[in-house]
């Protein structure tokens, strides 16, 4: 608890705040990338202490979220096959497809496993030769080199009834994609801290660089997140497009490299579909030529499944920072934690799931 509180402390906190309303002269609209850093800001009503000049827009940093339909349908045909024992970290079980979830298909009579790391699913199939094991591997930069080591290990140990059904997401791409949105409000980031923990700072400058915009790297906490507002608008208000770190104890800028080179070999970046988006190319990773026998995706040959997102859904906006979750007509109606259209509803990372949890679904009636 010491480290949490210390990273919490009101009097710091008040202080930061006050350097940012000293600092602030002008309107000014900045992302969090991380669905994390929009959690915690909600959760402690950051955005509220802010100057009301200065706009928070959620941006898609939830990999839950954004995780598309059809994948979601393309686990539940291969869980659902017989001999099969489907593992998933547990925040994927009640993620609605097109008609079902993982939960409901395991109810069915399904083998559906909840692990927490991708190397139990190994160990399951070491354990189960006679079983095919297939583990969802979904996320940013951030959880992909377990995933990657995972594979690694498969194809060193000569098991072959293991399989990776893959869809890693990349957060550049990403924010190359939101700046070339007509509608694009943003003027900077607030980068992800553990995702540029993994990769580091070098491939930011560019796009700093590109499209005008500060980029800091942030971190979680309050104090992290309001050191990283800070000295965003400080960049903002001097006219500066830089790349700074707000988050140096835990990101180095070379990143992890031994993550970086398993990453390099096991997986190779690919157009991916982004949920309620659509495709950015170059955004993700698939399995490289040399561990491509262990793609689920081709090995039960569900790549062809196509689905189509509820008309009823707007997290695709939510994502986008078009709108806030509270101005979708579906949002603590049609669409609750209990009973979810999108995603972003029930990710424990969903902004639509922090708006819920933190009472901001009053803003309804405001």
């Amino acid at each position: 608890m010491k480290y949490l509180d210390e990273f919490s402390d009101p009097v710091l906190a008040r202080r930061l705040l006050d350097q940012i309303h000293a600092a602030t002269t002008r309107p000014w609209a900045m992302m969090e990338v991380c669905g994390g850093q929009t959690h915690s800001i909600i959760r402690h009503g950051i955005d509220q202490l802010l100057p009301d000049s200065i706009e928070l827009i959620h941006g898609p940093g939830c990999p839950v979220c954004v995780t598309p339909l059809e994948t979601i349908d393309k686990a539940l045909a291969i869980a659902a096959q017989p001999g099969v024992i489907f593992c998933s970290f547990g925040d994927m079980l009640r993620v609605p497809g097109s008609g079902r979830d993982l939960f409901s298909v395991r109810s069915a009579g399904a083998d559906v496993r909840v692990v927490y790391s991708p190397l139990d699913a190994l160990e399951l199939a070491r354990q189960h030769p006679d079983r095919e094991v297939v583990f969802f591997g979904i996320g940013f930069e951030t959880t992909a080199p377990a995933n990657a080591m995972t594979v690694h290990q498969a194809r060193r140990l000569g098991i072959s009834n293991f399989s990776l059904l893959v869809s890693h997401v990349l957060v550049p791409p990403a924010i190359a994609a939101i700046m070339e949105s007509p509608s694009c409000r943003v003027q900077a980031f607030l980068a992800a801290g553990h995702v540029c923990s993994v990769m580091g700072t070098q491939q930011y400058p560019a796009l700093a660089a590109k499209y005008r915009v500060p980029i800091v790297v942030t971190g979680f906490e309050p104090l992290d997140i309001l050191e990283g507002i800070r000295q965003t608008v400080v960049q903002l208000e001097a006219g500066r497009h830089e790349v700074t770190n707000a988050y140096p104890r835990v990101v180095p800028a070379e990143g992890n490299v031994p993550a970086r080179a398993m990453l390099e070999d096991v997986f190779e970046v690919a157009d991916r579909t982004w949920r309620g988006i659509g495709t950015i190319p170059g955004s993700g990773w698939r399995l490289s030529a040399r561990y491509r026998e262990f793609d689920a995706e081709e090995r039960f040959a569900v790549g062809e499944i196509r689905t189509d997102e509820s008309p009823l859904c707007r997290a695709g906006e939510v994502l986008q920072g078009h709108i806030k979750p509270h101005e979708c007509a579906a949002f603590g109606k049609d669409c609750t934690p209990r009973n979810p259209l999108g995603a972003t509803m029930v990710s424990s990372e969903g902004a639509c799931a922090a708006y819920y949890a933190y009472r901001r679904l009053d803003l309804v009636s405001v």
